[in-house]
């Protein structure tokens, strides 16, 4: 008999903890005995861990060091390292897996796992990413024996693309349980509305190659706002000219740019802005949790009205010149009262329950596969 465990992966980006961590905490207070496996892939996920487990007190919780572990310059608290070789760890990581009844990951690539080996761990994976634009058609997918999604939307489109439905669990959202924030407010000089610029990491889908350096220096030369630049992860690892980009930023006392914390995935600035400038992120369906003004940038012309891939743009302003990206800016509260009911059903729609409960349903998913 497969003695009753279960273990967590956190071996991707930082981005992804948050997904992860809120369901680590109620399991261990539900079923304080249970053994749970932190495996971790850099020393920056090990220090960020230990730290919350410390406050948990959890002492059926371990993290342990998946093969390969890379230790980092731990630079920014929280920033997101560069992580050893994924495949290579996956594999290596299979004779440790071999006798844990469960595993919960919160990205696709773990799935390669139970897609390639007969392995008996039951793979749980917890979705991150929501809305509109989220990939689905994916064979790993399939591979999880159980997929927890926030929303009764996310259940049906993922069975629309060919999920068995009895693989398929509604939570609500994680994330929003998650409460180790970096940041209440970044340390601007002045009280002034605070615009959050968070552009998309894929060139088709995001404004920063055709507009971004221009839109973050006309917002500053406006004068009337704090500006917190913050973009995507994966818009960092894949544009060094970032890090140019923002030196040149570094002095002045009405911009946050922030390329490496752990505040960029942690929802420390979707809490703390006034008005939400992006494109096709997930993150503003974080920032319409509380319905407030959005801007929505159409640099490559999208037709995007009829298209289910835009839904979320109904939700504010959208803007296809450069030069009307600060007259709606500027106007974008006076037209808040027709997007907040908007906002407000759009996130329900995607996001479900985001009263706190989501991390106790997940952990009831676990400790069911474990039952079972």
């Amino acid at each position: 008999m497969i003695a009753r465990r279960v273990a967590f992966l956190f071996l991707g980006e930082t981005l992804l903890i948050p997904h992860l961590f809120p369901i680590v905490e109620s399991l261990a207070r539900i079923d304080p005995q249970l053994p749970i496996d932190l495996w971790v892939s850099t020393s920056m996920h090990e220090a960020l861990l230990d730290g919350w487990l410390r406050a948990l007190n959890g002492r059926n919780v371990r993290i342990r060091r998946a093969p390969g572990f890379r230790r980092v310059e731990s630079g920014a608290k929280g920033h997101n390292p560069k992580l050893p070789a994924k495949m290579p760890m996956l594999l290596r990581l299979v004779p440790y897996l071999a006798g844990v009844p469960v595993v919960v990951c919160a990205e696709r690539t773990s799935l390669w796992l139970p897609t390639l080996f007969p392995l008996r761990a039951r793979f749980i994976q917890t979705k991150h990413g929501v809305g509109s634009m989220s990939v689905r058609g994916d064979r790993r997918r399939k591979s999880a024996w159980r997929t927890l999604v926030p929303s009764q939307r996310e259940y049906e489109t993922y069975v629309k693309h060919g999920i068995d439905p009895d693989r398929v669990g509604v939570t609500g959202y994680v994330k929003a349980s998650f409460h180790q924030r970096t940041h209440t407010v970044p340390p601007f000089k002045e009280r002034r509305p605070i615009v959050l610029y968070t552009p998309h990491w894929q060139r088709r889908r995001s404004s920063w190659w055709d507009w971004g350096p221009e839109v973050v220096r006309r917002v500053i030369a406006e004068g009337r706002y704090n500006l917190i630049f913050a973009p995507h992860q994966r818009l960092v690892e894949g544009t060094p000219e970032l890090r140019t980009f923002c030196a040149d930023l570094r002095n002045r006392t009405d911009v946050h740019c922030d390329l490496d914390s752990f505040a960029m995935v942690d929802g420390s600035y979707t809490a703390a802005a006034d008005i939400y400038l992006g494109d096709t992120s997930s993150q503003v369906l974080e920032f319409m949790m509380r319905p407030r003004p959005c801007v929505f940038l159409n640099s490559w012309q999208a037709a995007w009205e009829n298209d289910p891939s835009y839904a979320m743009w109904v939700c504010g302003d959208v803007v296809s010149k450069i030069d009307d990206v600060l007259p709606a800016i500027a106007n974008i509260h006076s037209k808040q009262a027709h997007y907040a009911p908007i906002q407000a059903a759009y996130t329900a729609d995607w996001l479900g329950d985001t009263s706190g409960a989501a991390p106790a349903h997940a952990a009831a998913e676990i400790l069911n596969a474990l039952r079972r």
